[in-house]
């Protein structure tokens, strides 16, 4: 018994490992999103840091409908960079759990 939670204990210290090391990972993974009329792009890492965005000029003529862009845009970059974080994070630590009966529905 003691030498299975030495084990386990051993695991989530490797598993911890893989998270930081895949968070770390994860801000060179990006993502990019246009608006519909690809007037505005912007680029997200999947740790959900803004890296860029590209105004086309005919938005810097009117601030109301930039701002909506903006918003719309950005939060729809930020979804996707969110489902690609908890994806790569969620596989590491489910990789990384001890084999608990039921556990695995916790998962899918």
């Amino acid at each position: 018994m003691f030498g299975d939670l030495m084990g386990m204990m051993g695991k989530l210290k490797e598993t911890q490992e893989k998270v930081k090391a895949t968070k770390e990972r994860l801000n060179t993974v990006m993502v990019d999103e246009k608006s519909s009329d690809g007037l505005l792009h912007v680029t997200l890492t999947a740790n959900r840091e803004i890296k860029s965005i590209n105004v086309d000029e005919s938005l810097l003529q009117d601030k109301e409908q930039l701002e909506d862009y903006l918003i719309l845009t950005l939060n729809k970059a930020i979804e996707k960079a969110t489902q690609v974080n908890q994806a790569e994070l969620g596989a590491v630590a489910k990789e990384g759990m001890p084999n608990i009966p039921g556990m695995d529905s916790l998962f899918k």
